[in-house]
């Protein structure tokens, strides 16, 4: 069925999304100007332009971490042909990002089981719920953080819990996954017999560089480098969207000219990534922990023990170049800087690898480009401080958000305008967590600064002598006088000074108390930030009653602090959360969480009702409303607890058998420890309805059920179109 809409056209221009005209356009079959029919946008079959003369995968992903492996496997699951380029020979071992926040953990748990794979394979919960402060791993504790709480395990605002993965394990798992999907990882031998049939859908290319991007009228030519029997080699790959997932330093965000505002060189850090089953063992036994931040004359680092069990650490050490260089931190400087943090010699230590890396805070100026054809997720996208664990979870939220826009598009559900919103959701959670993940960073530097430590005076010295290179001092001085410095400072931590006698030692240890005692150090857990951030903008419809008092994420949470997580139900949140149990054969499990109610598999969007004759009314609106526009439905009833009868109403199976959609009958479950009805969670009255789109996010709600189909029209004609209001 065709369907007649306004379609609003924009035009991106420095940060903003300027308005420009109305137009007619028939939303099923794209005819606004810059994609007039699906064919246009992911067609395999074509024989003009560059599609004809080169191998074409509708989705090209370059990266292939975290964050491109997961967009890779949503869009599989939702049948969307994709594959992944990456520049490196192999995957990295090294460890990386470890926090997975909640709601990256409720989203793996649609990932096949994935989420389930990390809870048995994480660390046990009190190997590493606490950050501890030290004078050495043997020596005197200054205090300690315990970061988890009793309500993080009662599972009320979420269906499951936060965990501490390595990033490589994770990325084994994806690969894992992958594998089961058909997915194969190929190395540059894969191109000698290149032809324009190629099959590239479900390969990850490794060894394999983008080196140019050419957007042409139906997608973009990726130019591709290798290097195959010692000589470079380059091929051409056409895809319909190219997707920059390859991290801070992206070439595809390069290429393409976007870039990169905010705080730039934070810190420079020495990161070792070390294996000794003597210090894990130490650690079970005496201190369990996840983070160790350890300060003595000899030496300042942070210790992460990625898992005690398996004694794998990472150490990062500050790193001052070009005072310092890369070359200075052999593996036997590096052992010996661990010994001296440790506080003796390690009969064991297995140094696996050194990097250098520097923090920054930013956020590209724009995620799209080139009318939707090349788009950024992920670390290519914003990088933040690690402090608070925001990076790779933001970026694989965005895949989440990204996935499903794209599949819209591939199905003839959505225009191709719908992909604006991506970037209209996401950047603000970006530019927020970016602001959140400094101030987090900056709380962490409040312990050493109590110490007599302060970094700010440690970057001035620093800078100050980073000044003389080539002028006064010779850099072989430079480098002695910045030691020296250092050491001089460090002499702030003797026993002499930090001890109970002292009055100086003393006051600072007081301080350090305090800091810690109000929660004031760096912080683990952001309850609010991790599962109540909101789109303001986008693929939504506020109330109308809310519209003039909107406030943007950022001006509403402009303070850092600790805050509880409080769900609702306003367009724009993540679904809450509440245990339920089916009422009917259309699920074989027990209990199922809300979140359950959206298929991981499917395109499909979600009505919330109460069984209530308007409700019903409003559902069987809705449902003819969505088969109008081609829109996936379910509708599910939400029953109070020992409210249902299977006589008492007979309404579920007659709209199911009247529109052949899918209805589910679900009780609510009750958590004994708060005893509030699903409605109430909502901060909604019983005879309401909530509309969820296929990422768990709320499109829409009706807070009486009074909804006449005019209004159900505009609904979806905005929500599908595209919303830029």
């Amino acid at each position: 069925m065709q369907t007649a809409t306004f379609l609003w056209r924009n035009t991106y221009s420095g940060g903003n999304f300027l308005w420009r005209e109305k137009t007619w356009c028939h939303i099923r079959h794209f005819s606004s100007p810059s994609t007039s029919k699906i064919s246009d946008i992911f067609d395999d079959e074509d024989s003009s332009g560059g599609r004809g003369q080169y191998p074409h995968v509708p989705v090209l992903i370059i990266g292939a971490g975290p964050v491109g492996l997961v967009l890779s496997m949503l869009l599989t699951k939702l049948g969307v042909k994709c594959a992944l380029l990456d520049k490196n020979m192999e995957f990295s071992r090294h460890p990386q990002a470890h926090f997975i926040n909640n709601r990256s953990m409720e989203l793996f748990r649609k990932l096949d089981g994935l989420a389930s794979e990390i809870e048995s394979l994480q660390p046990p919960v009190n190997l590493w719920r606490k950050f501890i402060y030290c004078t050495s791993l043997s020596g005197p504790i200054l205090g300690s953080v315990d970061h988890m709480r009793a309500q993080d395990f009662d599972k009320v605002v979420s269906p499951i819990s936060v965990a501490h993965f390595s990033q490589y394990k994770l990325v084994r798992l994806l690969l894992n996954k992958l594998k089961n999907l058909g997915f194969h990882v190929c190395n540059s031998n894969f191109f000698e017999d290149w032809s324009r049939n190629l099959e590239l859908e479900k390969r990850i290319l490794m060894r394999h560089e983008c080196t140019s991007i050419h957007p042409d009228s139906k997608g973009v030519t990726v130019e591709v480098s290798f290097v195959n029997e010692g000589k470079l080699v380059k091929r051409n790959i056409h895809c319909s969207i190219l997707i920059g997932a390859d991290g801070s330093r992206s070439t595809v965000r390069e290429l393409i000219g976007i870039k990169m505002n905010g705080e730039k060189n934070l810190q420079k850090l020495i990161s070792v990534h070390f294996l000794s089953q003597d210090l894990g063992q130490y650690l079970l036994k005496e201190r369990p922990g996840m983070l160790f931040f350890i300060f003595n004359t000899d030496g300042i680092g942070v210790l992460v023990a990625h898992d005690l069990n398996e004694g794998e650490f990472i150490l990062q050490i500050p790193f001052y170049p070009p005072q310092q260089n890369i070359k200075d931190f052999s593996h036997k400087v590096c052992e010996n800087m661990i010994f001296k943090l440790v506080g003796h010699k390690l009969g064991d230590i297995d140094v696996l690898d050194i990097k250098s890396w520097v923090m920054h805070a930013e956020v590209a100026e724009k995620y799209i480009s080139n009318e939707g054809r090349v788009i950024l997720v992920g670390d290519a996208a914003h990088c933040f401080p690690p402090a608070g664990g925001f990076g790779m979870n933001t970026g694989i939220q965005d895949s989440h958000n990204l996935a499903w826009k794209i599949a819209s598009i591939f199905h003839g559900i959505s225009s191709q305008s719908i992909l604006q919103t991506y970037e209209m959701e996401r950047r603000p959670v970006a530019l927020f967590n970016t602001s959140l993940s400094i101030q987090n960073f900056k709380e962490a530097m409040s312990i050493p600064t109590a110490l007599g430590l302060n970094p700010a005076v440690a970057n001035s010295v620093h800078r100050a002598i980073d000044s003389l290179t080539g002028v006064i001092v010779p850099s072989g001085l430079q480098k002695l006088a910045l030691e020296g410095l250092m050491t001089i400072g460090r002499a702030q931590l003797s026993e002499i000074i930090l001890n109970e006698n002292n009055p100086i030692g003393a006051s600072r240890l007081a301080k350090v108390k305090n800091i810690i005692d109000n929660g004031k150090s760096l912080q683990l857990q952001f309850p609010a930030e991790d599962l109540g951030f909101r789109y303001m903008d986008g693929v939504l419809l506020h109330d109308l009653d809310e519209v003039k008092n909107i406030v943007s994420t950022e001006e509403t949470h402009s303070r850092r602090s600790y805050r509880e997580f409080v769900p609702s139900a306003k367009p724009g949140t993540r679904l809450p959360h509440m245990n339920v149990k089916p009422l009917c054969a259309l699920s074989n499990k027990d209990v199922l969480s809300t979140l359950d109610l959206i298929s991981g598999d499917k395109l499909e969007w979600l009505l919330l009702i109460a069984p209530r004759t308007k409700s019903y009314d409003l559902a069987a609106s809705t449902v003819n409303m969505a088969k109008h526009f081609g829109v996936p439905l379910k509708i599910c009833v939400i029953w109070a607890q020992g409210s249902f009868n299977n006589q008492a109403d007979r309404r579920s199976t007659d709209i199911s058998l009247e529109s052949k959609i899918d209805i589910i009958d679900v009780e609510e479950i009750k958590n004994p420890s708060t005893q509030v009805t699903w409605w109430e969670i909502c901060q909604m009255p019983s005879d309401g309805a909530i509309l969820v789109r296929p990422d768990e996010h709320i499109a829409w709600r009706s807070k009486s059920g009074n909804t006449n189909d005019h209004e159900l029209e505009k609904i979806f004609s905005m929500i599908l179109s595209g919303n830029f209001f």
